[in-house]
């Protein structure tokens, strides 16, 4: 009995060893999956300093416009949506663009098409957004060499894409699937984009240019789909363009900054306690 005894007691202590080694190993483990869980996320925000620095700061005035807002809400940090402008022989490119993906990928797409506009337009003419759009859609397939295999076969972009001239009076629009809202007489006018993104795709037709007369006043919008795809509301429903219509429609009127608070408002109030689901990104400016 008593060796019994003994041999229990040595087998309990052999036991309660290997367990202290293995909570120690796993304590050893999940110490350093939080390290580089910190270091991934420190690097990660050190990007979205990059990427926000790529962008252009969103309260700077921007020629042939009385006033703007950007209402810019990355879903993990950074930002596979972007915004950009530039103002060369006195008139100025708008774009809003939603590339695929969102967090760190989206944010390569971005920062590629941050940088092929800085190449593109200042050569363009800037007499012709859809020429912009059919030049932009090459670089980047060009650049992903989509060409070579199908691994980036659904890489791109919808984005929209403005080009105002102040002194003659028109504002040329070019759409990738995304539309542009106008208001003007209290009325919401929609022009609709082309039903294929700036990358890989089975239809490859030239991009429309729209040219339209502007006049002091009137007010555009441009965005990615981020907002009007929001699950939330008493339903947990996605919020939907035809209420997003009604929103802007209902506060058109009021100054740049007001549309941006009460967008933002609106957005928490609908989401929630719901997850964000993308990227959002709500361009409005007034001629």
């Amino acid at each position: 009995m008593q060796l019994r005894q003994r041999s229990l007691v040595k087998a309990k202590k052999i036991l309660e060893e290997k367990v202290r080694q293995r909570t120690k190993e796993i304590e050893r483990q999940k110490n350093e999956i939080a390290e580089q869980k910190q270091e991934i996320t420190d690097s990660i925000h050190y990007a979205r300093q990059i990427q926000r620095a790529v962008l252009p700061a969103e309260n700077i005035p921007i020629k042939n416009i009385s006033g703007h807002f950007i209402l810019f809400l990355p879903r993990d940090i950074v930002s596979g949506d972007f915004y950009w402008h530039r103002t060369f022989k006195n008139k100025t490119v708008i774009v809003a663009a939603d590339c695929t993906g969102h967090g760190v990928p989206g944010a390569f797409m971005s920062m590629l098409g941050v940088s092929l506009l800085n190449e593109i337009v200042p050569e363009s003419g800037l007499d012709n957004a859809a020429a912009i759009l059919n030049s932009l859609r090459d670089h980047v397939n060009d650049t992903l060499s989509l060409s070579g295999g199908q691994e980036h076969a659904r890489d791109g972009m919808d984005i929209t894409l403005c080009i105002i001239d102040g002194k003659n009076g028109t504002l040329d629009f070019a759409g990738a699937n995304n539309p542009l809202y106008i208001l003007k007489n209290n009325e919401l006018t929609e022009i609709k984009g082309d039903k294929m993104p700036v990358g890989h795709y089975e239809k490859k037709d030239p991009f429309t240019n729209h040219r339209i007369n502007i006049k002091p006043g009137e007010v555009f919008y441009i965005f990615s789909d981020g907002f009007v795809d929001q699950f939330g509301g008493p339903d947990g429903k996605k919020y939907l363009s035809r209420n997003f219509r009604k929103f802007i429609l209902d506060h058109h009127s009021r100054t740049m900054q007001e549309q941006k608070h009460l967008l933002l408002e609106e957005y928490q109030r609908w989401k929630g306690s719901c997850y964000q689901i993308d990227d959002i990104l709500i361009v409005g400016f007034r001629i």
